[in-house]
Order: structure tokens, then C-alpha cells, then sequence
């Protein structure tokens, strides 16, 4: 079965799915738009340079809404990170930006015919994630973004920094927006075999300060070189992978959760079907109120930018 993947947005997230992709032979195809069309066409030639270097073809097609009709998956990766760069290290920067080109963006891939599945990274990503089902009319188990399965590897990095592991022998997760409403559900993380409230003590751990590290993760990556790319790129792959592979993988996504009406990053198992099963944490009152102060402020962004007159 050939493997299709298409990626919209070849800034420095697109570009570097894409290679990460390209380099590891996940695609047999794979479709690249931008609008920037000198800049697509080089990336597109500078990985067909590559491919004599490397043990994987990959077939590429440049700026062609058509060519996504029968792709799997569509990586949404466009946004203006510039927006980004302010003192409240705020993702809603992007919004009147991003939903505008995305209203534009899902209305072609509508038209292409496309009926596979989307991954959003573009942020705001739980609002960006909801106008994309919307406009696209797919079933919100096919839509979904990469929410914070990347918050929660920062969760794992700064965790296993402290108790000097391999952070995959953490086990846990960041729930709600990607943004600053987020947060860690301690009652949920695992090391060593048992849960990490019981160790913090005996170790010293702040979980405090551990849980603002995640939440700031991207912010201090920001800081340093204006962007990030690395973490959120490995986390929308992963989540490509899950889906053209059919693993069946539980991941802290973006997904449509009915009792907040809205979507948000809570574990979900995925697979070729898109979310084929939603987990249901048990939660402590405190991350139970937590995670619904974030759905109501997605659900007030969701709306703001369904009324927008962009």
C-alpha cells in the first residue's frame, strides 16, 4: 500500500517534518504546499538531492491542491511565528493570522476531495484543530492535532533530567490547550514503577517548577532562536506514524472530547482510523477543574473565531 502524506506550510516546522520524513522513508509520496513558491520548489529539489545519500525514494510533488485527494494524512504546519514573539509568551498571538489562512487553506483541501486524515500543528492548535473539521466537514475522529504530546515529552525531559533516566521511562501526561492553560496531571505520571507523587519528596522534586518547565518549554527554545521545530516536529510524525502504520498508540492529543464539547489534548488511541478509542484518566478534583478551565477557554477562542470577520 503506498503511503501518502502531504504537508502544508514548509516554514521551519513544515521543512523540517518533511525532512524528517524524506530521511527516514515514512512516505512513498509526499505532497508540499507553501506560498512561497521559490521556496518550496528549493526545498523540494534540496531533498531530491538528498535521496542519492539516503536508503529510501520519496516521490515529490510541489504546490498541488489535487495531488491530496488520495494522500492519508495532511500535516497542517503553516503559521507566522514572528506573532509569537511577545512578553506573554502567548500561541493566541497567531490566531487572527492562522485562521484566515487556514479558513482559506482547509476550504481547498475540502475541494481537493480529500477524505484521509489531518494532523494540525498550526497554533493556536486546539481552536486551528476545531476549524479545520469544521470547514473540512470530516468526522472529528479523522482531525486531529498535536496538542500536548509535545508539552508532555518536555514534562518527561525535565522529570528525567532530575532523576537522571531516559525520559521514554517516564510515563505520563500534559492535559488541555497547548498554551498557557495547560498542565501536568501529576496523578497520571509514572517512574520507576510507581507514581511520581510518592518519589517527589524522597527525591526533592518541585513539582511546581517542573510543571512550569513543560508549560515553558517552548518558550525558552523560542527565546534562543526565534522558533522551535525539533520537539513539534518528532511529536506530529510520531502521530503521522501511528496513523498510516495502524498502531494503535495512546497519545495525549488534540481530540474531540464530547463532555467539554470541544477539542483539547487528553490520551487517545490512534491508529489508520484516526481516534479509534479515548482513554478516561482518573483525575483528582484539581486536574478535573483545571482541565475544564482550559476546554471553556478554547471553547471562547473556538468562538471568537467562528465570529471573526477575518
Amino acid at each position: 500500500m503506498t503511503r501518502k502524506v502531504g504537508v502544508i506550510g514548509m516554514g521551519n516546522v513544515g521543512s523540517t517534518v518533511a525532512h524528517y520524513i524524506v530521511a527516514m522513508g515514512f512516505a512513498d509520496d509526499l505532497v508540499l504546499i507553501d506560498k512561497n513558491e521559490a521556496k518550496v520548489k528549493a526545498d523540494a529539489l534540496d531533498f531530491e538531492d538528498a535521496m542519492a545519500n539516503l536508503p529510501f525514494h520519496t516521490n515529490i510533488t510541489v504546490n498541488d491542491y489535487s495531488a491530496l485527494k488520495d494522500a492519508d494524512v495532511i500535516v497542517s504546519a503553516l503559521g507566522n511565528i514572528k506573532l509569537q514573539d511577545n512578553p506573554n509568551a502567548d500561541r493566541f498571538a497567531e490566531l487572527p493570522f492562522t485562521r484566515q489562512a487556514v479558513k482559506e487553506v482547509a476550504q481547498k483541501i475540502k475541494e481537493s476531495g480529500f477524505n484521509g486524515k489531518i494532523v494540525a500543528i498550526t497554533n493556536p492548535v486546539d481552536v486551528i484543530t476545531s476549524l479545520y473539521q469544521k470547514i473540512t466537514g470530516l468526522p472529528k475522529n479523522h482531525v486531529l492535532g498535536t496538542g500536548t504530546l509535545l508539552d508532555s515529552a518536555r514534562m518527561k525531559r525535565a522529570v528525567a533530567e532530575r532523576l537522571n533516566l531516559d525520559p521514554r521511562s517516564v510515563d505520563g501526561y500534559n492535559l488541555g490547550e497547548h498554551g498557557n492553560s495547560q498542565f501536568t496531571a501529576w496523578s497520571t505520571v509514572r517512574v520507576l514503577g510507581r507514581p511520581l507523587t510518592e518519589l517527589a519528596d524522597k527525591r526533592g522534586l518541585d513539582l511546581e517548577e517542573l510543571d512550569k518547565e513543560a508549560k515553558m518549554g517552548g518558550w525558552t527554545v523560542f527565546q534562543g532562536k526565534k522558533y522551535t521545530n525539533y520537539g513539534v516536529a518528532t511529536a506530529a510524525v510520531k502521530l503521522v506514524n501511528a496513523i498510516l502504520s495502524d498502531s494503535l498508540t495512546e497519545l495525549p492529543v488534540s481530540n474531540f472530547r464530547e463532555e467539554y464539547g470541544v477539542y483539547l489534548s487528553y490520551p487517545a488511541v490512534v491508529g489508520r482510523d484516526g481516534v479509534v478509542e479515548q482513554a478516561q484518566l482518573d483525575l483528582t478534583e484539581e486536574e478535573l477543574q483545571k482541565l475544564q478551565t482550559s476546554a471553556d477557554f478554547i471553547k471562547e477562542k473556538y468562538q471568537e473565531s467562528l465570529q471573526a470577520k477575518d
